[in-house]
């Protein structure tokens, strides 16, 4: 039986909660795993999908699975934070000040993706606790949000650092003409 080396696990936390916007969130998952599945070290990462994810879900996926990379889709609120579902569907937001707990108690992720409208703020908090955390200054549309992550991860997979992958998929917005490439941010913690 061949033995299978797993070097990055990426979880893949995603909400569309009852009565926000419908998002292309399955069609994300897709691309990123069609990517992984098209890159030469496809056999070193495993992807792990949480959909439909309620507040009370979120720690115990990411303390169960100890994912190398956390990539939350869906939607933000700016300020009031990053919007799960609640025990209902309905949409509840996690603050800041929650999720830079959470990560702050986590020695294994070392990536954050946010790949949700106006998540800049979570992920500067997150940053002081996480080495690379990717953010949106703005409002992010469907097929730029999926261009995204598509290279991104497929950078990765490839063996690029989260910094080259987060020029790949800015890049990849920029290819098809979206004029959105300067949505996503990368923050980093001061790694001094």
């Amino acid at each position: 039986m061949a033995y299978r080396k797993v070097i990055k696990k990426i979880l893949i936390l995603s909400a569309n909660p009852l009565g926000t916007e419908r998002l292309r969130l399955d069609q994300e998952v897709r691309e990123i795993r069609e990517a992984i599945q098209k890159s030469r070290n496809r056999d070193s990462m495993e992807l792990i999908v949480a959909t439909a994810v309620r507040t009370r879900d979120i720690q115990e996926e990411i303390l169960y699975n100890e994912p190398q990379i956390v990539h939350f889709c869906g939607h933000g609120a700016g300020s009031h934070g990053l919007i799960f579902e609640d025990i209902n569907g309905r949409a509840k937001a996690v603050t800041t000040e929650s999720l830079t707990t959470l990560f702050s108690s986590t020695s294994y992720v070392e990536c954050v993706v946010l790949n949700a409208c106006y998540s800049i703020t979570q992920a500067e908090g997150i940053a002081n606790r996480i080495n690379y955390v990717v953010g949106m200054r703005q409002e992010l549309g469907d097929k730029a949000a999926i261009e995204y992550s598509r290279a991104f991860y497929f950078s990765i997979a490839c063996g690029n650092s989260y910094d080259t992958a987060h020029e790949h998929g800015r890049n990849a917005i920029q290819i098809e003409g979206l004029g959105e490439e300067m949505t996503p941010i990368i923050k980093k913690k001061d790694l001094d």
